[in-house]
């Protein structure tokens, strides 16, 4: 079964939407964007590194986007506005890793698989990686549920309960740094963050508890990479950027439909 390569970028689309979907949840929640946005850029240098050194591209990817994290939050605690620190670490990681990719040389790179993703590609030892990785995403978030819903309602009741915030926000940066190292080879660095928050807002308005919500957000995400797959096979469209669409698609019928029952 697994020697077709549309079951492999179909199983790899389903893994990455299981890992997104609950993680995506607390981006939406603390509203982190931006955070995983710059996080994601700094793939591109991990990828950069581990082409460098001859190691896994999810170890590279992983400890960039770790360092990228700590240096988020070393300059948001010595008083620069996050806004700022997220628009110049992002902007600055891409762009050096854009150029330290041009500096490899004797290394054939296909530069837009790792903007753009290339599930299609995917193989069986991606796969898993892939799974792996959302393994331990969902484990570490269940682990952790309701401490991590604690300090993401208030910091002073997470005090108040006897829980570390910081540590809190940690473990968040952890699962992340985990989702974009997997998640590069199915959706690439320019789209991870679209494929963590766009299922996690339209599962927003059908949801009535945090847990609904992350199921919810699962189911929509494991569709859209269905569908779009589907859609890039037939309509011969870039596999990931078709499943981003599908989950846009997904995000404003959902929100049409909320509309339309609120105002009738």
């Amino acid at each position: 079964m697994l020697d077709d390569f549309m079951t492999r970028a179909t199983l790899a689309g389903i893994g990455v939407a299981f890992a997104a979907a609950p993680l995506g949840c607390f981006v939406v929640w603390r509203r982190m964007a931006y955070f995983g946005d710059a996080t994601a850029h700094a793939a591109i240098l991990g990828v950069a590194f581990s082409l460098a050194l001859e190691i896994s591209v999810f170890s590279g990817t992983m400890m960039f986007a770790l360092i990228m994290a700590f240096a988020v939050s070393q300059l948001t605690s010595r008083g620069y506005a996050i806004d700022t620190v997220l628009g110049v670490l992002a902007h600055s990681a891409l762009a050096f890793g854009l150029v330290a990719v041009s500096f490899l040389s004797g290394i054939r790179i296909d530069l837009m698989a790792y903007l753009f993703g290339d599930i299609l590609a995917v193989s069986r030892t991606d796969l898993v990686v892939i799974w792996g990785g959302a393994a331990m995403v969902v484990a570490l978030i269940a682990w952790r549920w309701s401490s991590l819903l604690t300090a993401t309602l208030s910091e002073e009741l997470a005090f108040a309960s006897g829980l570390n915030p910081q540590r809190e926000q940690m473990i968040l940066t952890l699962a992340l740094a985990i989702t974009v190292a997997v998640a590069i080879k199915v959706v690439g660095v320019l789209l991870i963050a679209a494929l963590l928050i766009i299922p996690a807002a339209a599962a927003r308005g059908l949801a009535r508890t945090p847990e609904a919500m992350a199921l919810i957000a699962a189911g929509i995400g494991a569709f859209s990479a269905i569908a779009g797959l589907r859609g890039a096979y037939i309509f011969d469209t870039p596999a990931g950027p078709s499943i981003v669409c599908v989950a846009a698609i997904l995000f404003a019928c959902l929100n049409i439909v909320g509309w339309n029952r609120r105002n009738a």
